[in-house]
């Protein structure tokens, strides 16, 4: 792929994470009426989620008929090796956004040959618009954004992200080693608008035991250009299984992998 043809979908995604944006903070407007229903325990979907991702899939055919796509409501297209990918969340954060509260966004990544290549983060109840990738700086509403020189977990907030996809005695004994380190938690209900918020320097890290890559590439990919560290979360089959998650400035990565590392879940440094 060349520096044209990426160029070419950082901007197409740039402007279509505005567009999706839009159609989602209609939705939310009136999230009262919207007709919800359980994906499984904590985990929701709502009309707005399959609209949002059903818009942003259709675009990206229409102008990138040549890449795949993979997203949390509509799943994954046919893939094969060198192709590149989408991979997208409509709506991460739809038991806020069901509830009316604002933490929520668009996210939307692009992946090629193992790499994650550019992403965004758009929080329009917000007005917040995060991007960056590789060779690109990370911006906020176009003001360039950096991690925090942050080196000890007592500098900040750090995100505590928890999925009911693993029982909670791998996450708590974590939980409480990271309150013994002199840190806080925090958690917004979206793992991809905390992401970014690392990013712009709001937060001194993030870490999860199990997260699923539309929740958290199109962050991670502007985490990066921010100047942060993120733990190889395409290892394995991460990209289509999920993976463990620590991210966090370069002098804080390791006390926060250490933190949430033991047996069974450990995050690769």
């Amino acid at each position: 792929m060349t520096p044209a043809d990426l160029d070419a979908r950082f901007h197409f995604a740039d402007a279509l994470s505005v567009e999706a944006g839009a159609l989602a903070l209609d939705y939310f407007r009136r999230f009262e009426s919207l007709t919800v229903r359980s994906k499984g325990l904590q985990d929701m979907a709502s009309e707005a989620d399959l609209s949002v991702e059903t818009l942003i899939r259709e675009r990206l055919a229409a102008t990138f008929p040549q890449d795949a796509f993979l997203g949390e409501e509509t799943g994954r297209t046919e893939f094969s090796a060198g192709q590149g990918i989408w991979v997208v969340d409509p709506i991460d954060g739809t038991q806020p956004f069901v509830n009316g509260l604002s933490s929520w966004c668009v996210s939307i990544a692009f992946v090629k040959d193992g790499r994650n290549l550019i992403g965004f983060v758009h929080a329009p109840a917000r007005d917040e618009r995060f991007s960056g990738g590789v060779g690109r700086p990370a911006l906020l509403n176009g003001r360039e954004i950096r991690v925090k020189d942050a080196g000890s977990v007592t500098e900040g907030l750090v995100a505590a992200g928890y999925s009911t996809r693993l029982p909670p005695e791998t996450f708590l004994p974590a939980f409480e080693r990271l309150l013994q380190a002199g840190g806080m938690f925090y958690r917004d209900g979206s793992g991809a608008l905390a992401l970014a918020y690392l990013a712009a320097g709001r937060l001194v890290g993030y870490a999860e035991r199990h997260i699923n890559a539309w929740d958290c590439l199109g962050a991670l990919a502007v985490i990066e250009a921010a100047g942060g560290r993120v733990s190889d979360f395409l290892a394995g089959d991460g990209l289509w299984n999920g993976n463990a998650l620590v991210a966090a400035p370069p002098r804080l990565y390791g006390e926060l992998a250490a933190i949430f590392s033991d047996d069974g879940a450990t995050a690769s440094a």
